[in-house]
């Protein structure tokens, strides 16, 4: 079945559209209201009239860092700081954000722009400890590792579907992970706790705050593992985390437009995730090159 629907969602991309960024202009330091990425830290208003022409990237003051110019003024972050990119491939992604949006400027789909926000602002204040032990909370309760018992078409399409994946990761990085039935998940051994804590160490700041943003969005750090290693595509891991709903309304149906708004968003989102911890993770800068349409 699942295989099936990635058939017939194949037309659909999930990769950013070439960034197009407009002419650079002389910067002003003023500040601009934004969102950060996690929901609860959302502003009231997130949509505003378009207050801006054109979007440039210029190299920061701090050596590497790149910022983003909206018309004469520097964006700065939804606490007050100056928007800084460690590197220019995620600077042209956010500039492409805002340089995509029409009359309106809609805060809540600018994905890349809000994870850098939560990277800069880090509002609640979080150590890298912290946020690896926050995503590994998600191990316990993991989609890929909770089965169902019945109905036995279901329990067939969740062994044939999900089994691969755990296989996968548990060949990869050498742990034990399993799954149960058990409306608690599998008890997940220290040893494999402990392989995935220091994989996740292995990261900088910025790409755990993507990674864990992937993790919540698909309710499994088995499948963010997959996609962060290309084992699986943003469809693929979005289809798999939603293998039982899109097996219920296989057989009772759905709204459909409901459902499309539902699939598209949470695919828009996973992308932006895994893009932003192969972004962030770069080392090396692009050329720099002004791309227009």
């Amino acid at each position: 079945m699942l295989r099936n629907l990635l058939r017939l969602h194949s037309r659909v991309g999930h990769a950013l559209s070439p960034p197009i960024v407009c002419p650079r202009s002389q910067a002003l330091k003023l500040p601009l209201p934004l969102l950060s990425v996690n929901s609860k830290y959302y502003s009231i208003i997130t949509e505003r009239k378009k207050f801006y022409d054109d979007v440039s990237i210029s190299h920061g003051e701090a050596g590497g860092m790149f910022e983003i110019n909206l018309d004469q003024r520097k964006l700065k972050t939804p606490g007050g700081k100056l928007f800084t990119a460690p590197n220019e491939a995620l600077a042209i992604a956010v500039a492409n954000e805002w340089d995509t949006q029409k009359d309106t400027v809609k805060f809540y789909s600018m994905h890349m722009t809000t994870l850098c926000n939560t990277a800069l602002d880090n509002p609640t204040f979080r150590s890298k400890d912290q946020i690896i032990t926050a995503a590994l909370k998600y191990l316990e309760t993991d989609t890929i590792c909770y089965r169902v018992e019945e109905p036995p078409s279901l329990v067939e399409l969740q062994n044939n579907e999900w089994d691969p994946v755990l296989n996968w990761i548990e060949d990869r990085y050498n742990v034990v992970i399993g799954s149960s039935t058990n409306i608690l998940g599998p008890e997940i051994p220290q040893a494999t706790m402990d392989t995935f804590r220091q994989h996740l160490g292995s990261y900088n700041f910025w790409s755990l705050t993507g990674l864990e943003y992937v993790i919540t969005q698909l309710k499994s750090v088995v499948l963010a593992f997959a996609l962060i290693d290309k084992h699986v595509t943003v469809e693929q891991a979005v289809l798999l985390s939603r293998l039982e709903e899109e097996f219920q309304i296989g057989h009772w149906g759905n709204v459909e437009w409901a459902h499309d708004v539902d699939l598209y968003e949470l695919r828009a989102r996973t992308a932006a995730g895994a893009l932003f911890v192969h972004f962030s993770s770069e080392s090396s800068t692009v050329k720099r090159k002004l791309m227009q349409d």
